[in-house]
């Protein structure tokens, strides 16, 4: 049994195991287990742990339910020239956007620019996954997704966007790419969650109660508030983007239409839309002018003027910072992933991941 001390500190690779087993032992073919798998070991290694491992129990409640389909038939519904869109069969959201980033990846080397338009699909977890793809391979990516309604407007009262996150990375010569991955809202429903299971308060002015009033406590947020604070009309608009993106261009339902995720109902298919997007750089640049471009901006982004006790990083730096971290000395579980891991590893008969200090880290990124 594991319990929240140095033994709930586990390795990547084993987390990686645990949850392949689980999701095959729930029912989930190998193309879904690999793919949300991958999803949330991204998620948990860069420190993103509101989208990595704790949403486990959450997938396999959908798998069993039949909100997820276990063996989609992924198919393309229509094409012309750069741009696609993907039926995903109410499979898992990490199979849809890996296999949508690779066809915008395939459609961009052709023709300089690749557009995938994802439709019936389901929470596919860190945007940041798929636009990651993209840059590993050299193409500046883009992924976003919208979600069940969580987020009230500005000076709003009642749940109408979801987190709707954004996600770009660009690849940068010699170094890690530049990674954004942020959700419209003040911070991701699941960061909420997991502060209620560390027993945390919420920082100021990013969840509010069921009046739409700011509070602390994460046990009463009702939800969220848009990024920006007395400026979240900006944050309420680029969920809009998100929304029109993933949503209106895919005839797909809007945050106040999707089920919620929480449940109670994890039978029916969320009807949920994503668009991911590559650009390939040498189409409007030579590849070394865009390399050079993006050294010298990086370099003098972090070589700039801080204020007293300050700190200027990229989009990108924390996390990457987080998941050397990660690979030497493995992850400290919350309380409550703790708890569904120990009952997930009894249902299935898989034993419960522990650290392993000699098995190296060899996950697929």
């Amino acid at each position: 049994m594991l319990h929240a001390d140095a033994k709930a500190r586990v390795s990547l690779a084993a987390l990686d195991r645990f949850c392949r087993a689980v999701l095959q032992a729930a029912g989930a073919d190998d193309a879904t287990a690999n793919a949300a798998t991958r999803a949330m070991l991204h998620g948990t290694r860069l420190g993103v742990d509101s989208h990595g491992v704790r949403l486990l129990a959450h997938y396999v409640a959908g798998l069993t339910g039949g909100r997820i389909n276990r063996a989609p038939q992924l198919c393309t519904l229509a094409g012309f020239g750069a741009v696609e869109t993907l039926d995903a069969d109410d499979g898992h959201g990490a199979l849809a956007a890996y296999r949508g980033m690779e066809r915008a990846i395939d459609l961009a080397g052709r023709f300089g620019i690749g557009a995938v338009a994802i439709r019936n699909t389901s929470h596919f977890g860190p945007a940041g996954a798929y636009a990651l793809e993209a840059a590993r391979q050299g193409f500046i990516g883009l992924a976003v997704c919208n979600s069940d309604s969580i987020v009230r407007l500005h000076d709003g009262a009642t749940r109408f966007h979801g987190t709707n996150p954004i996600s770009v990375a660009v690849p940068a010569p010699g170094q890690d790419p530049w990674l954004l991955d942020m959700a419209t809202s003040a911070v991701p429903y699941n960061r909420v969650l997991l502060y209620r299971s560390l027993g945390t308060p919420l920082p100021d002015a990013v969840a509010s109660d069921l009046g739409g009033i700011d509070t602390p406590d994460a046990a009463k947020a009702e939800m969220l508030a848009p990024l920006g604070g007395e400026f979240g009309f900006k944050g309420a608009g680029l969920a809009g983007l998100v929304e029109i993106l993933s949503a209106v261009l895919t005839g797909m339902r809007l945050s106040v239409d999707i089920p919620s995720m929480q449940g109670p109902d994890f039978s029916t298919p969320r009807g949920m839309g994503a668009f991911v997007l590559a650009i390939r750089p040498e189409a409007f640049v030579a590849r070394e002018t865009f390399e050079a471009g993006m050294a010298r901006y990086l370099e003098a982004l972090r070589g700039s003027a801080v204020r007293e006790n300050g700190t200027v990083m990229a989009p990108g730096d924390r996390e990457w910072r987080e998941a050397a971290q990660r690979d030497a000395h493995g992850v400290t579980l919350d309380p409550a992933t703790l708890a569904a891991f120990a009952e997930l590893a009894a249902r299935y008969g898989v034993p419960l991941p522990r650290l392993d200090e000699k098995t190296p880290v060899d996950l697929p990124r």
